[in-house]
């Protein structure tokens, strides 16, 4: 008995001493964990992406037609429909971007097409996945990205203007809003397709290459 005893007593010390097993890790609305960007996507962004085609189509259609500003034969594999490579996900850094504007809201009377020169961008890894910011020039989206397959990631964003701070999270000011494809087209080479932007065009590129 004294020997039951004895074990009995330096079990329970060798439970008492050995620390409880960690808690699981945290879920749902509040944590920092990645959502599918279809439960956060407003209805507006949702139209502009599904139509997203028909952007395609009626912006290359208004720059091959009406007069522009910039070298829009130039640009290549930007202005391509279907240019999309594999292996979209972006490496973090430092990027150069220019923005090119396709097809005018205003129809026959607006530029058919302006192609911008350079400013900086940044590709940053965040705890919600990976995020896209335009750092200077006067219109600065910025946003996460959300994975969608090999070839596309899907952007929810805003647009900080002129002297203003960078921009709100996605769904603060839908006047600022935007909903974006991002598609590698080359070696080193990056582009976000905004389809319906709010302002001026029908459909706007965001150009990004390695600074």
């Amino acid at each position: 008995m004294r020997i039951l005893a004895l074990s009995t007593l330096l079990l329970l010390a060798a439970c008492a001493s050995t620390p409880p097993p960690p808690p699981p890790p945290p879920s749902g609305p509040g944590t920092t964990e990645l959502r599918d960007w279809r439960s956060i996507i407003t209805a507006t962004d949702r139209d502009r992406y599904v139509r997203r085609d028909a952007a395609w189509r009626l912006a290359l259609e208004q720059a091959r037609r009406q007069p522009g500003s910039g070298d829009l034969r130039s640009l290549g594999d930007l202005i391509e429909r279907d240019a999309a490579r594999n292996t979209v996900a972006p490496p973090p850094g430092n990027y150069r971007c220019r923005t090119v504007k396709l097809g005018s809201q205003g129809g026959e009377t607006g530029l058919g097409f302006v192609v911008y020169d350079w400013f900086q961008c940044r590709i940053e890894q965040t705890p919600r996945g990976l995020k896209f910011s335009k750092t200077t020039g006067s219109q600065r989206p910025s946003g996460l990205l959300f994975p969608e397959d090999g070839r596309q990631m899907v952007m929810l964003g805003s647009v900080a203007l002129a002297a203003e701070a960078p921009a709100n999270s996605y769904g603060q000011r839908p006047d600022r809003d935007i909903v974006a494809v991002l598609e590698r087209i080359g070696d080193a080479r990056w582009r976000l397709v905004i389809p319906w932007p709010q302002n001026e065009s029908n459909l706007d590129l965001i150009e990004l290459v390695p600074a």
